[in-house]
């Protein structure tokens, strides 16, 4: 499966984006999809996960409440709506796949990347 994110950009802190991850081919409902985040000098790191069917999303504990992970699989994409955004929200935003059968939010068990997406938030 091939991933392409978008929809990064600049804005103030406080102010909202939505990112959006579209998949070719239609193997896409079969995976889990993971956005994660890498700032500058710092490792990538998991935002938000959401299973095949869409259920039971996970997030990580610095975007509950903020950030709200959900797909269409009619569409093959992935959103991620990211409300009240703060200064250290700044990364570059990825999303991946993975075919496992439980959600996860370890990078390493993502096999399927795509380019990354520019988030940059100004206090």
């Amino acid at each position: 499966v091939q991933l392409q994110a978008s929809g990064g950009g600049l804005v103030q802190a406080g102010a909202s984006l939505r990112l959006s991850c579209a998949a070719s081919g239609r193997t896409f409902n079969r995976y889990n999809i993971g956005w994660f985040r890498q700032a500058p000098g710092k490792e990538r790191e998991f935002v938000a996960a959401i299973s095949t069917g869409g259920y039971t999303p996970r997030y990580a504990d610095s975007v509950k409440g903020r950030f709200t992970i959900s797909r269409d699989n009619a569409k093959y994409t992935v959103y991620l709506q990211m409300n009240s955004l703060k200064p250290e929200d700044t990364a570059v935003y990825y999303c991946a796949a993975d075919s496992a059968s439980i959600l996860r939010d370890n990078r390493n068990a993502y096999g399927y990347w795509g380019q990354g997406t520019l988030v940059t938030v100004s206090s």
